[in-house]
């Protein structure tokens, strides 16, 4: 077994194009000045030549792309390149990757995500103090973020609950509006009915007391009227006793004459009678035409 192990490593080793390990090995150093000079572009073309074009796959080029990429806030290529480096067999470089995903997740604002990356990060290499630091920042602005979230969602559910108890008052106060305007037309309504039937009894009650005061007055008048009729007529047979009665004078006159009333006024009715006679015969005697020829005289 030992024997084809060997037999193996030393293909490999024959296979290997000295010039190409020569070319790989002088890329890698060019490339690594240039990041560290700060010329991370040209890194960029250096490592990319390096895995696209030479095939190396080493862990340790691709974490310096994606670093160059990192730098020059290409943040799409960047974690495009860390992410098949955060499943690494290498623990630090393992570890080093998602930390670089961590604090992009946090720059972009996903903290949650943030938060997991770190904790892989300190899975993977519990001795990454910076992972650890990072993780205790992002879960500190994380609670407040959810505090904030939170109050802002009290906040919202207060205000709403506000404006729920402002709607509700607004509609009770109008509801009691309403009941208080349709108990005052029902009083009013109610009142006016009463006081028309009031108005219609007094009315007619008045009416009642001035048909029975006209009536009562047309009585008293009647009875005046009769009093007066009667006491007139009295009055009228008195005066027609009186004129009928014989003077008292004339009476003792006539008793001194021994002649009896009764006869007093058969003699005065005869003399009534011949009066009126005279008065006719001298009313016929003016009628007389007046002869022409005669003086007036």
């Amino acid at each position: 077994m030992m024997k084809i192990v060997a037999i193996f490593i030393l293909g490999l080793i024959l296979s290997i194009d000295p010039k190409k390990v020569s070319k790989i090995n002088s890329l890698k150093a060019e490339a690594k000045k240039a990041f560290l000079a700060g010329d991370f572009k040209a890194a960029i073309e250096k490592y990319k030549f390096l895995r696209d074009s030479m095939g190396v796959s080493e862990d340790e080029v691709g974490m310096n792309l994606a670093n160059s990429y990192f730098q020059t806030n290409d943040t799409a290529s960047a974690v495009s390149t860390y992410q098949p480096l955060s499943v690494s067999d290498d623990k630090k470089i393992k570890s080093w990757a998602n930390l670089q995903m961590g604090v992009i997740a946090n720059r972009q604002g996903k903290f949650e995500e943030a938060l997991n990356f770190f904790k892989q990060a300190m899975k993977a290499e519990p001795e990454n103090d910076q992972a650890r630091f990072n993780y205790e920042m992002v879960k500190k602005k994380l609670e407040e973020q959810k505090k904030q979230e939170q109050q802002k969602k009290d906040q919202n559910k207060d205000n709403k609950d506000n404006k729920d108890d402002q709607k509700k008052d607004q509609k009770d106060k109008q509801d009691q509006e309403n009941k208080d305007k349709q108990n005052k037309d029902q009083k009013d309504k109610k009142d006016q009915q009463n006081k028309d039937q009031k108005d219609e009894k007094k009315d007619q009650k008045d009416q009642q007391n001035k048909d029975q005061k006209s009536q009562e007055q047309k009585d008293k008048e009647k009875k005046e009227k009769e009093q007066q009729q009667k006491e007139q007529e009295q009055k009228d047979q008195q005066n027609k006793d009186d004129k009928n009665k014989p003077d008292p004078s004339l009476s003792e006159k006539l008793k001194d004459m021994k002649i009896t009333e009764e006869k007093a006024k058969m003699i005065l009715e005869a003399m009534k009678n011949q009066e009126v006679q005279y008065l006719q015969q001298n009313k016929r005697k003016a009628t007389k035409p007046k002869d022409k020829g005669k003086p007036d005289w």
